[in-house]
Formats: C-alpha cells, sequence, structure tokens
C-alpha cells in the first residue's frame, strides 16, 4: 500500500534555526518494524496514519506501507511494517527485527501488563537478535498508545523512564492515541529520524554532554572554517560554514539571534562579536537538546562525515583515473590551495616560494 497527498504537511517538519534547505542524509530509505502485545493499538496507529481517522474494526495486521519520499522532509521513503504473533511465528520476528532500521514498539498506557512485557520480552529480544547478528542494536520509539483513556505521567516517572535508563537504545517516547489521532504523526516522525539523524554517535543524554567523537569532528569542522586562523568564526566565516551545510547563509537578523543565544547562555562562547570554539560546541549542543539534531549531522556529512563519525573511503582515497603510463600532477588550483594552507598555519615565515 502506497501512502500520499494527504500526509504531506504531517509529515513536514520545521527546517532547524541555523538552516533553510534540505537536510543532508546518507540513508536511501526508511524500515519502520511496529512491533507489541496483542491489543495494544499497533495496527490501529498505522491505519490511523493513513486514513487519518479511527477505524473501529481492524485486522491482526496491516499489510507493508510505504511512503513515497515526496511526503517527507528528507525525501526518503519510507516502509511501515506491522508484526502479528495471530499471523506470524518467531522466526518471522527475527527476520523482521534484521531488515528493519527502527522500531516502534508500543504500549497501551491503560494497561500495565504491556508496559512490563516491552520490559521483559519485546526489548530484551531486539536486543538478543541484534547481539546474535552482530548487528547494532536497534534504535527504539517507545510509544504509549491510548493517551485518551489515562493520564500517561504517573506510568512514565514509575515505569517509562526506569525502562529507558535500562535500555538506551530507546530513543525517546511517545505518548499517542489512535482513537483521536493525537501525536500519530509524530510517533512515525521520531522514527524516521531516529534512523536519518541517530543520537546515540552525537550525545551522550546520561550525562547531557556531547560525545568525544562529536567533540573531535565538530573540532576538525570549527578549525577548517577559521580561515584566518584566529581561533574564532566571524560572520563571513559563519556563513562560508552555513552555504556549505545547508546550501543559503543567514541573514543578518537570524545571525544576530544565534550569536544573541550563545552570548546569554555561554560566557566565553562570544569573543569580539565572532564565535569561539566553544560557542560553536555549545550552540550544536543546543540544537541536539532542542530536538535538531539534524542541523548537526548536516554540518558534519557535508564535510565527509558518515553515521559512524568517520571520514568517508571515498573522500579520503578518491578514484583517480589515470591511463597506463601517464603521471599525476597537482593542478593549479590544487598548488594554489595547499600554498594558502601553509601560510595560514606558518606563524615563521608568511610566505612560501612556490617554484
Amino acid at each position: 500500500m502506497c501512502v500520499g497527498g494527504s500526509l504531506r504537511q504531517q509529515w513536514l517538519r520545521d527546517q532547524p534555526l541555523i538552516a533553510h534547505s534540505q537536510v543532508m542524509t546518507s540513508k536511501r530509505d526508511v524500515r519502520i518494524l511496529l512491533l507489541g502485545d496483542r491489543g495494544v493499538g499497533k495496527t490501529s496507529l498505522i491505519l490511523s496514519l493513513i486514513s487519518e481517522e479511527f477505524l473501529d474494526e481492524v485486522p491482526f495486521r496491516a499489510e507493508e506501507i510505504t511512503i513515497p519520499p515526496d511526503v517527507t522532509a528528507q525525501h526518503v521513503p519510507t516502509h511501515i511494517v506491522d508484526f502479528s504473533f495471530e499471523e506470524q511465528k518467531e522466526s518471522d520476528l527475527v527476520e523482521e527485527m534484521c531488515k528493519a532500521h527502527v522500531a516502534c514498539l508500543v504500549v497501551s498506557l491503560d494497561d500495565v501488563s504491556s508496559v512490563n512485557s516491552a520490559r521483559e520480552y519485546w526489548l530484551p529480544t531486539l536486543n538478543g537478535v541484534s547481539f546474535d547478528r552482530q548487528l547494532s542494536p536497534l534504535p527504539v520509539i517507545l510509544v504509549g498508545n491510548k493517551s485518551d483513556l489515562v493520564n500517561p505521567e504517573l506510568l512514565i516517572s514509575t515505569h517509562i523512564e526506569p525502562m529507558m535508563s535500562e535500555f538506551p537504545n530507546i530513543e525517546t517516547f511517545v505518548a499517542c492515541s489512535a482513537r483521536d489521532l493525537s501525536n500519530v504523526s509524530e510517533v512515525f516522525h521520531y522514527a524516521q529520524k531516529a534512523v536519518l539523524h541517530p543520537s546515540s554517535p552525537l550525545f551522550n543524554y546520561d550525562i547531557s554532554e556531547l560525545t568525544m567523537t562529536a567533540v573531535r569532528c565538530l573540532h576538525r569542522v570549527f578549525r577548517l572554517c577559521d580561515l584566518d586562523n584566529d581561533g574564532l568564526l566571524n560572520d563571513s566565516e559563519i556563513n562560508l560554514l552555513q552555504v556549505r551545510a545547508f546550501g543559503a547563509p543567514l541573514d543578518a537578523i537570524n545571525l544576530h539571534e544565534v550569536k544573541s543565544i550563545i552570548d546569554r547562555n555561554c560566557p566565553e562562547g562570544l569573543v569580539n562579536n565572532s564565535i569561539s570554539e566553544t560557542g560553536f560546541l555549545f550552540l550544536n549542543t543546543l540544537f541536539i537538546q532542542r530536538g535538531r539534531i539534524e542541523t548537526t549531522w548536516s554540518i558534519l556529512r557535508s564535510f565527509g562525515y558518515g553515521d559512524d563519525l568517520n571520514i568517508k573511503t571515498e573522500i579520503l582515497e578518491p578514484p583517480v583515473n589515470a591511463k597506463p603510463g601517464s603521471s599525476v600532477e597537482l593542478s593549479s588550483f590544487g598548488v594554489d590551495f595547499l600554498t594558502a594552507l601553509f601560510q595560514k598555519h606558518d606563524k615563521v615565515c608568511p610566505t612560501l616560494s612556490t617554484r
């Protein structure tokens, strides 16, 4: 089944504050697997997303659904897969877990037993399959359905938060209702986001800090953008970064807003009206804390980083198509680039002969 048209506005999301263009992603598609006990509303969530109304009678399992790329902000096809033990076996479950990019684990907010089942069966099974197949732990969106029947706050504090602490691959928790459609599209938005812009390589939520690997990568980006080598990003350098990562410069109003946020919250982040490396790291931390992790990923990907935060092989080792017997030499552009790079870091002798 293919979905289009009516879901367009639900699936589109605002771009990050610092950007006004398409966010970069390296994924070709997203496969979302819905899991959970019978009766929690997995199938109802899918059908409510598609029909934009609640259906009183639903099948045990919905057929696989494909969301076309023109409906999503990242222009990536998204496949939604429903699982039910009423029609499938455990071997089918393992197969689907191995094929999925992210799992939406659905519990019923009015049934604590479904929450206990998520903790005692579904999550250990998910992680066990990943371990057995030597795969990375599958990111999980924990979904609390039937929010129209009960206030989820008590259950969140007594069950959901401890579960999220126990299982680090739970990306987030979303309370929703398939009946009144509240937060239904958000469930699938967060699932898609967990695949396209994973949080674990960039941020440690236990201590609310960037990972050391992310800090090293952002340090490199900062140094590359600091063209005059003064340890700061001036307006021109900020906009060069902006154009490279997002395809459009910041206008004066938005640039002033970004600097004001840094100045108010990071004492050493703004120096002589330019952004320091401390301010740059703070800004990326703020993006992630505000749920705009795609902004930081777009910056990193524009400088050659993959989802594992390693520079891609095709950048480090670009193909050279040289015929047998021919030689390879630097172009005048390459010589100019290396000369400028040398002069940028040469504090003893500012000139270099290229003869």
